[in-house]
C-alpha cells in the first residue's frame, strides 16, 4: 500500500502556447465557453418537463372534447328543441343584465363626478367642463348685446313697415 502511496503521476501538461492552427481544439475551447451553468441546465429541463406535461395536457383535452361529441352529438341532436329556445332566452338575459350592469356602472361613476365637481374637489376633466361653461356664457353674453343693438333697428323697421299695426 505504501509502494502505491509513494507512486505519483506526472504533473498534466499546461500549455502556456495556444495552437490555433488545430480547429479541434479551438472548437472545444469556444464550446466549453459557451456551455451552460447549472442554474441553465435545471431552468432548461424544468421548461422541457413543463412543456411536456402541457403537451399531454392539451392532448387528452382534444380527444375527451372530440369523443364527447362523437357520443353527446345524437343526444344533443335530439334534444335541441328544448335547448335552442333556453339558450336563446339565456342569450338575451344575460346579455340584459350585463347591459343593465353597465349603465349603472356608467351613472354612478357620472354622480360620483358630479359629485365631486359641484363639491368643488376638482376631477380630471373640470378644467375643460369649466372652460365649456364659459365659453357658452362668453357666447351667450354677445348673442345679447347683439340683440339689444340691432332689436330696436329691427322693432323700428317691422313699424315702419306697417305704420297702421
Amino acid at each position: 500500500m505504501a509502494d502505491s502511496q509513494s507512486q505519483t503521476r506526472p504533473p498534466r501538461p499546461t500549455h502556456t502556447h495556444i495552437n490555433n492552427s488545430n480547429p479541434t481544439s479551438t472548437f472545444l475551447r469556444k464550446l466549453q465557453y459557451h456551455a451552460p451553468n447549472s442554474t441553465q441546465l435545471v431552468g432548461l429541463l424544468t421548461l422541457l418537463i413543463s412543456a411536456s406535461i402541457l403537451l399531454l395536457l392539451t392532448g387528452l383535452t382534444a380527444t375527451a372534447t372530440v369523443l364527447g361529441l362523437i357520443f353527446f352529438t345524437p343526444l344533443i341532436l335530439l334534444t335541441s328543441p328544448f335547448w335552442v329556445p333556453i339558450g336563446t332566452i339565456l342569450f338575451v338575459l344575460t346579455a340584459a343584465f350585463l347591459s343593465i350592469c353597465g349603465f349603472v356602472v356608467a351613472l354612478v361613476a357620472g354622480l360620483s363626478w358630479m359629485y365631486r365637481y359641484f363639491r368643488g374637489m376638482h376631477p380630471p376633466g373640470s378644467d375643460q367642463v369649466d372652460y365649456a361653461r364659459s365659453r357658452i356664457y362668453d357666447t351667450a353674453n354677445h348673442v345679447k348685446d347683439y340683440a339689444s343693438q340691432y332689436g330696436g333697428y329691427l322693432q323700428s323697421e317691422v313699424k315702419d313697415a306697417a305704420p297702421g299695426a
